[in-house]
């Protein structure tokens, strides 16, 4: 969906120019990530096909491209592992960037420090959660935050990661082993329709890396005022200039999972409140969100 709300907010944007000789940047859409599974799973691998053939192309119709192999284009590439097109680390990192994409700049989801598949010169930005629904699941600021820590999702996936371990690095087995009968820890992978409302009955969200480092849920999080609990080691957060990751979240190092609760009960209540005082700044939450109109 970044693909496509990215594209819109270009097309109704005050710096978008008809004439190629006065632009700065080239924009291409390709809607790499829309190229789903019948069971609507994002399906990376025919991605470099369709890049290849967007950038044939517009190399072959206009002069611009070749001019610099594509130096002043960008493109959104919100897959896992961005433009190594694959769902699995060791597979993505065998693929590399796509070579034509080499020059371009990179608006992508994915980040992570020192990674082949994130190059100098790439943006992060936020996944796309649609600012509509969580709109119409807001409940009153005032409701008490009951929920200690809060997580709903996958904790392994048995059909792409059969013996367990690879999937998030092991570290979302690791949640569910450890903390599945603390009382402190609300998680399960049912995903019930009070999901969002929960989310705001929570103190902390866990935001755990899944195949990627990154997910919706930072967005979620953010928007909801629920203290995001990032981990995932290296990963690189959208817009880190503007939005000051370290006051607003905790970071938990994948190797200390096994010590969540203590790392979490220990906070002081004072951190705490400051934390959520700063995740109520609304310009906090406009970071995160792709408004409509743009």
């Amino acid at each position: 969906a970044a693909e496509i709300y990215m594209h819109r907010f270009l097309l109704s944007s005050a710096v978008r120019t008809f004439n190629p000789e006065e632009a700065d940047w080239f924009y291409t859409p390709v809607y790499t990530t829309c190229d789903l599974t019948p069971n609507g799973l994002p399906l990376p691998f025919k991605s470099p096909r369709m890049m290849r053939s967007a950038i044939q192309l517009i190399a072959s119709n206009w002069p611009y491209w070749n001019r610099t192999e594509g130096a002043d284009h960008f493109f959104i590439t919100p897959h896992d592992f961005g433009a190594c097109f694959h769902y699995q680390e060791e597979k993505a990192i065998e693929r590399g960037i796509l070579p034509l994409l080499q020059r371009a700049t990179l608006v992508q989801t994915f980040g992570q420090r020192n990674h082949v598949c994130l190059k100098d010169g790439s943006i992060t930005i936020p996944p796309y959660a649609p600012p509509q629904k969580m709109q119409s699941h807001l409940i009153p600021p005032d409701t008490p935050r009951s929920i200690f820590v809060y997580f709903r999702g996958l904790f392994y996936d048995v059909g792409n990661d059969p013996e367990g371990g690879y999937y998030a690095r092991g570290a979302r087995a690791a949640v569910w082993e450890n903390f599945k009968d603390n009382p402190l820890f609300d998680i399960s992978t049912e995903h019930p329709t009070t999901y969002y409302e929960d989310m705001q009955r929570a103190i902390f969200c866990l935001c755990p890396l899944g195949w990627a480092p990154w997910s919706p849920r930072l967005v979620e999080a953010v928007i909801f005022g629920c203290i995001p609990v990032i981990i995932a080691d290296d990963i690189v957060l959208p817009f880190a200039d503007a939005i000051p990751w370290e006051d607003i979240g905790v970071f938990v190092a994948e190797k200390d999972v096994p010590n969540l609760d203590t790392i979490l009960t220990s906070i002081p209540p004072e951190e705490i409140l400051r934390k959520q005082r700063l995740l109520a700044n609304p310009s906090m939450k406009q970071a995160m969100l792709f408004p409509q109109p743009a």
